[in-house]
């Protein structure tokens, strides 16, 4: 079950939240909305499910022990011990396969490689369980006494297969006192509606348009002329931004709806003026996850540059593994790792002597390039890509059915361009403030208030409908 189904949208999201606001004992809301999530969880099948109630186990007892250990010694053993025993556990699911192949390749074993179906969300709430053991540790949170309410932390179904990384001091209170207002329900419907026609209809129409030019194979991809693989590039980094910041929205306004506030996972990143700056405003759940749990226990900025390169270097490289099993993956977070200590070292301070406007291309030009590694985890259509974009592969600049691509999406290629930027936020903005100088202005702003997550809704569901091409890119993770 995905949020962008029918079945999701009006059948599962409304009983639950029917059954939200029904229910006035914030216990039994967390009761009954743990056996959504569980629902929701198993959908996949049970034994996903089994495996999310054993981490879940391993950190609700490993939390406790740490807390109540008798120093710190024994505290920092008993904390390493369980993060060990959730990485052990993602790593078998995860890697274990990719691990296999890798040593098959270079010595030829072993011969069979068992294939092991990787559990939904397995990422998500592994990192996010291991967030919670350490800030126990470092006693920044106190340890949960129940179970149910550490499962129900893990398993909210508003983001445990797809993000953001929640961390359980960010959500604590809220499970415990969680009021549901007019207010923030009707701000939850916006948000999660904005999300689903992001998602539904810009997202998914740029997949079809980034595949018709990038899938298939190594053969096929060779003849697409080099002007297809950069609209194919360019829609498809249109597309993961919509596709994961979609799915990000609606998990920040169903959690409006029951009273649940997640922190914001994105902030415009191509609009970034330095690659760094583009990664504090990306997944920011993640970078911040990397940063407060890898990177500066190894010391940060503290040491020395030679120390901070090597710091650098591990943050990206697991950072590209995270994403997924396959050495794309981790070219990929190496190419970010080299161009930031470039920025940060050699470049620091020169960057500032480009123009500003340029400043801001540059970086999405830059961006779009990585985006190929992270698309591609098969390396000879990686290879193929990349010398086809060069016009390497001797397949022409251009041809009649790019052509016909661009001028049968060009509206809906400037749509989704803008829906990268602040231009819409922009424009509500300075419609509600020109509302209080002008009645009329006034009124209709009222209106579109009122109007806008039914239009969106809507829209979308006919998208839906008529649509069973609806792949999230993020499942893999």
């Amino acid at each position: 079950m995905v949020f962008s189904s029918m079945l999701f949208v009006f059948l599962f999201l409304a009983a639950n939240l029917l059954t939200q606001f029904l229910i006035r004992d914030v216990r039994k809301k967390n009761i009954v909305m743990l056996g959504f999530s569980l629902v929701f969880y198993g959908w996949a099948g049970p034994r996903y499910l089994l495996l999310l109630l054993l981490m879940v186990a391993i950190c609700w007892i490993g939390a406790l022990m740490t807390e109540q250990a008798p120093d710190g010694k024994s505290r920092k053993r008993r904390m390493i011990l369980t993060v060990a025993a959730c990485l052990v556990i993602l790593g078998i699911f995860k890697y274990l396969g990719f691990l296999l192949g890798t040593v098959k390749a270079v010595i030829g074993v072993p011969k069979i490689i068992p294939k092991i179906v990787l559990p939904i969300g397995i990422s998500f709430y592994t990192f996010q369980l291991i967030s919670y053991v350490v800030d126990v540790y470092r006693g920044e949170v106190e340890a949960q006494k129940q179970y149910w309410k550490l499962l129900l932390y893990a398993s909210l179904f508003h983001q445990c297969i797809a993000g953001p990384i929640v961390r359980y001091r960010d959500v604590a209170e809220d499970l415990e006192k969680r009021k549901m207002t007019a207010k923030e329900i009707s701000a939850g419907i916006s948000r999660f509606t904005v999300g689903l026609a992001k998602k539904a209809i810009l997202a998914n129409g740029c997949a079809a348009i980034a595949d018709s030019f990038l899938a298939g194979t190594a053969e096929t991809l060779a003849k697409v002329p080099a002007m297809g693989i950069l609209l194919g590039i360019f829609v498809y980094t249109l597309q993961i931004y919509l596709d994961f910041s979609a799915y990000s929205d609606m998990a920040i306004g169903m959690g409006l709806m029951c009273g649940l506030h997640y922190k914001e996972n994105f902030d415009y990143p191509y609009t970034s003026r330095s690659i760094g700056e583009f990664w504090r405003r990306w997944h920011i759940s993640l970078g911040s996850f990397f940063r407060d749990y890898v990177y500066i226990p190894l010391g940060g900025n503290r040491c020395s540059r030679r120390r901070q390169l090597v710091n650098l270097f591990v943050v990206w490289f697991l950072t590209g593994l995270w994403h997924g099993a396959s050495w794309n993956f981790v070219l990929w977070g190496l190419f970010f790792g080299i161009l930031i200590a470039l920025e940060r070292f050699p470049l620091k301070g020169k960057l500032e002597r480009i123009p500003d406007p340029l400043r801001p291309v540059i970086v999405f030009v830059i961006v779009m390039l990585g985006w190929i590694l992270f698309k591609f985890t098969d390396f000879s259509m990686l290879g193929t890509a990349l010398k086809g974009l060069f016009g390497l592969n001797r397949n022409g600049f251009s041809s009649r059915a790019v052509g016909l691509a661009i001028k049968n999406n060009w509206f809906f290629l400037i749509v989704s361009l803008l829906a990268v930027t602040p231009f819409w936020r922009n424009a509500r903005r300075i419609l509600a403030n020109l509302s209080k100088k002008v009645t009329a202005l006034y009124w209709i702003n009222g209106i579109w208030e009122v109007a806008q997550p039914v239009l969106l809704l809507v829209v979308s569901a006919m998208a839906l409908a008529g649509n069973s091409y609806n792949p999230f890119l993020y499942f893999q993770f």
